[in-house]
């Protein structure tokens, strides 16, 4: 990629919410920037501070619970954001709209808010705060949020979807979260012997959380194995969203007696997903048909298609489409592990279909769901939307 000026322009990310090396964040949009020929910092929740691939982790204490995390946590970002003085400020979290707002009346740079996900519907569906106050919530975020937008330069959606939310702004633009193409090619010769076995291995990657399915994808194994499909595995790869759920998710493997057909890996390193996805026959997206679920094309069937496996994903209208225009999977509902087991059990007898699909799926991505395409956008962004460079 070019260099964008004849010098290198500050660039300040931040989250309270997210690790250093999340995805999104680290691993694309940052990466991005820093081959673009930009001077990258990161200030996220980290040990120490360090360097890493170029780009300046600057560390911010972790927040001991979520009341800390929001007040706390976000003065000290604001504190650590003014000594980069840099040209544009990027935020990744909803709670810093204000630190955002803030940052642009005493710097004057530009502001930039990443929306991950769709945050207003979302808080409709927050377990940890009682039902009576989550649509006051939502409609007291939704008015704080149209006044902080008033001082924000530009706005990123992850989906199409969100668009709805900002009807009226014409300063936004979504640059969804595909996956990077490079990351899934560097071993032809792995994927090609995946394709001449059959493991009976199913996979699930990402967040590990009830409304994404956990407990109906456990129960789908029990019928699987009730059903004589007991040489099926399952891999569980990702981090639990409680010490609780990982506790009260090994006691029902027990009590089904199926803990050696599920094993949890647990989180591994972003450039290590293709490895352990060459590995797998069948990919699972079994989330719960909630406002956020429904509107998103979740990461996982993208990386799941590019690594040419087939997907068993919830009948969403986004996900349905997705998957019967580049036939590449089945869709279910999500709530009935009846259905789930019956499609898993579909794939497995029919492993012709299943590499068709999965070969569809591959050929997709790599044409045209790919973050090689996305970043461009993200450029376009820094380079002409918000001016820099422009002398």
């Amino acid at each position: 990629m070019k260099r964008i000026n004849n010098f290198r322009n500050k660039i300040c990310h931040f989250t309270t919410v997210h690790p250093p090396f999340e995805p999104r964040i680290f691993h694309k949009e940052l990466k991005t920037l820093i081959k673009a020929g930009y001077d990258v910092a990161l200030i996220a929740q980290n040990d120490k501070n360090e360097i890493v691939d170029g780009i300046q982790l600057i560390a911010l204490h972790k927040a001991k619970n979520r009341i800390q995390r929001m007040f706390v946590s976000t003065f000290k970002i604001f504190l650590l954001a003014l000594k980069q003085k840099a040209d544009i400020y990027h935020f990744h979290d909803p709670e810093l709209l204000p630190i955002g707002v803030l940052l642009k009346l005493f710097t004057g740079k530009k502001i930039i808010y990443d929306v991950h996900e769709n945050v207003r519907k979302h808080l409709l569906h927050k377990q940890w705060m009682p039902k009576w106050i989550r649509k006051p919530i939502s409609i007291m975020y939704l008015i704080a949020e149209n006044i902080c937008l008033l001082f924000i330069d530009f706005i990123i959606i992850a989906e199409d979807s969100y668009i709805e939310n900002y009807r009226n702004r014409n300063n936004i633009k979504a640059i969804r979260n595909f996956p990077i193409i490079s990351y899934f090619l560097g071993d032809e010769e792995e994927l090609v012997y995946k394709k001449k076995i059959i493991n009976n291995t199913l996979i699930y990657i990402g967040s590990i959380h009830k409304l994404r399915g956990v407990f109906e994808l456990i129960k789908a194994m029990k019928i699987l194995k009730e059903n004589g499909y007991n040489y099926v595995k399952l891999k569980l790869v990702g981090q639990f969203d409680s010490l609780s759920l990982l506790s009260e998710i090994k006691k029902l493997l027990n009590s089904y007696d199926i803990s050696n057909n599920v094993d949890i890996i647990g989180v591994i390193p972003h450039e290590q997903i293709y490895k352990i996805l060459s590995g797998a026959q069948i990919g699972l997206a079994i989330l719960h048909p909630v406002p956020n679920n429904i509107q998103s094309l979740w990461t996982k069937l993208f990386e799941y298609m590019l690594a040419s496996i087939p997907i068993i994903a919830s009948n969403f209208p986004l996900t349905k489409e997705l998957v019967e225009e580049n036939k590449c999977g089945i869709c279910v509902d999500p709530l009935k592990p009846e259905c789930i087991a019956k499609a898993i059990k579909y794939l497995i007898n029919h492993p012709k279909i299943r590499k068709e699909m999965g070969e569809n799926g591959r050929k997709a991505v790599i044409e045209k769901y790919n973050w090689e395409t996305e970043q461009k956008k993200l450029l376009d962004i820094y380079e002409n939307d918000l001016f820099i460079g422009k002398h």
